[in-house]
């Protein structure tokens, strides 16, 4: 028979490795009360955050019933950011600073963010993504990559890690062991990474390696499958990926923290309970729910299933208690972060200056540019996957329209080509007739129907200038084309600039 004191005891050390979401700008009480029975971390993401006084007083009121609880944050400043998602973000992404390839300056972006971040009271940053974008099909990571290129990606994850952390708040390198080479979405569903132990160590390890020797303090597993080490299990939930590699072989010692425990590429076969029983059990320390399961009664099904679990055997009390340890000890460490004082949200002009130096001009558009006239600015909108904000703005017509009064535009999804097949000549090329012709598109190498839509209006107007501000893909011959290497609003303003001549 299992006492009531250590029955409350298995609770209060599966309240400890959750780091739960919540919604609202305030702290609920359902929160409150976990916390005063010992929930050691929170999530925060867009949904709580609108000004930095507000977060600087929203995480003031958390710590307020435990001075060491660790508050993370889901902020890339890139394409993925919390922070600034009604606005877009001030800073470039990981994709944009490989391309300038300056680690000094990624250092500096990092520490910028931590700086912003540590000022509102955060404590843990699931950043960087250290995932190389070997696969240009990659629904997921994309530009949150800082590329192709594995040395690339290593020196500048290390980079980044470095200077977030030299502001105080620690990195979290994601998702290991490198979700960069798939073709599947692990919202939905379960990405195979195919490669052999070979393959792995020389395309996707370096970044973690990098991370490490930079002295990351959490890393964060991918829900993907990898064979090679393990043919059953996803990596949040095999042993021998997270205790056998990255403990063992890599050498890691500090935090290791799941992706979203809900999303469907582990719920889909084993619950958001099994799931999580499994990852702690593999060897995670701290298990990520709220992305979409923000509310009470999930947090206490978590901790009853890891409870329940003790006791049926289905997870090594001393494995629980391991993974509370190391939060705590983590936790011990983020206490001693006091706020700077307060910074405001668009104090990032070493931002601005990096999407700057991200720009790459290719074909003719030297010679069409600066515009001397106000254009119609025509943005191919794919949707996009759920690390990215819906409500997070991009493109250029807006910054543009600002640099140069009188410019016009329309933003044309698929939907709007399969219910009108007159929707380019009537809302793109008729608008422009007369005028310079601007198309923005994103990722159209891995959308099929912005790449038609793209080449039909080349095709009507060869003289129309592109801006990509997705993954490069295929350079259009003949074409004027603007990269960004990222749709942030930091990436909006320079093509602008660019366009209106300001740069």
């Amino acid at each position: 028979m299992v006492s009531r004191t250590h029955s409350e005891g298995l609770r209060q050390l599966a309240r400890s490795v959750l780091q739960p979401g919540f919604v609202g700008t305030e702290a609920p009480d359902w929160v409150l009360r976990e916390i005063g029975d010992g929930l050691a971390s929170v999530v925060l993401f867009s949904r709580n955050i609108v000004t930095l006084e507000q977060v600087a007083r929203l995480t003031g009121q958390l710590r307020a019933e435990n001075p060491e609880l660790i508050i993370a944050i889901d902020e890339e400043a890139g394409d993925v950011t919390r922070i600034e998602s009604a606005t877009g973000s001030t800073r470039p992404g990981s994709f944009a600073l490989g391309t300038v390839d300056d680690t000094d300056l990624t250092e500096a972006v990092a520490a910028d963010l931590g700086r912003q971040l540590r000022t509102a009271g955060v404590s843990l940053d699931y950043a960087p993504s250290a995932d190389v974008n070997s696969n240009p099909d990659n629904p997921i990571i994309g530009v949150r990559s800082f590329g192709v290129d594995t040395k690339v990606v290593a020196r500048h994850t290390g980079a980044w890690i470095r200077g977030l952390q030299s502001a105080g708040v620690a990195a979290c390198a994601k998702h290991f062991p490198g979700h960069g080479d798939v073709a599947v979405d692990s919202h939905h569903g379960l990405p195979v990474y195919g490669a052999d132990r070979a393959r792995i160590a020389e395309q996707a390890l370096p970044p973690f390696r990098a991370a490490i020797e930079a002295g990351v303090r959490a890393v964060m597993s991918g829900h993907l499958l990898v064979p090679a080490y393990d043919p059953d299990l996803p990596a949040t939930l095999s042993r021998r990926i997270l205790e056998e590699l990255l403990r063992q072989e890599l050498g890691f010692d500090g935090v290791i923290v799941t992706d979203a425990i809900e999303m469907g590429a582990v719920t889909g076969r084993y619950g958001i309970g099994g799931a999580t029983v499994r990852a702690v059990a593999a060897g995670a320390d701290a298990v990520c729910v709220g992305g979409e399961n923000a509310e009470e009664a999930t947090v206490g099904l978590l901790v009853d299933t890891l409870a329940d679990a003790v006791r049926s055997g289905d997870l090594p009390e001393e494995r629980l208690v391991t993974a509370s340890r190391r939060v705590r000890e983590f936790a011990a460490w983020s206490a001693g972060l006091t706020p700077v004082g307060l910074a405001p949200w668009g104090d990032g002009g070493i931002g601005f200056a990096a999407a700057r130096r991200a720009i790459r001009l290719t074909g003719s558009v030297r010679h069409a540019l600066p515009l001397v006239t106000a254009p119609h600015v025509v943005e191919l909108a794919p949707a996009t996957n759920l690390a990215i904000g819906k409500e997070t703005p991009w493109g250029v017509a807006a910054p543009l329209g600002e640099r140069l009064p009188g410019t016009t535009s329309v933003r044309v999804r698929r939907e709007d080509l399969q219910a009108h097949a007159t929707t380019l000549q009537t809302q793109a090329l008729a608008p422009a007739s007369g005028r310079p012709l601007v198309v923005v598109v994103r990722d159209a190498a891995r959308h099929a129907w912005m790449a038609r839509a793209l080449a039909d209006l080349l095709a009507a107007r060869p003289d129309a200038i592109v801006v990509e501000m997705g993954l490069p893909g295929t350079v259009v011959p003949s074409a004027a084309q603007i990269f960004t290497h990222g749709a942030t609003a930091a990436s909006g303003v320079a093509a602008a600039e660019v366009l209106a001549g300001a740069l």
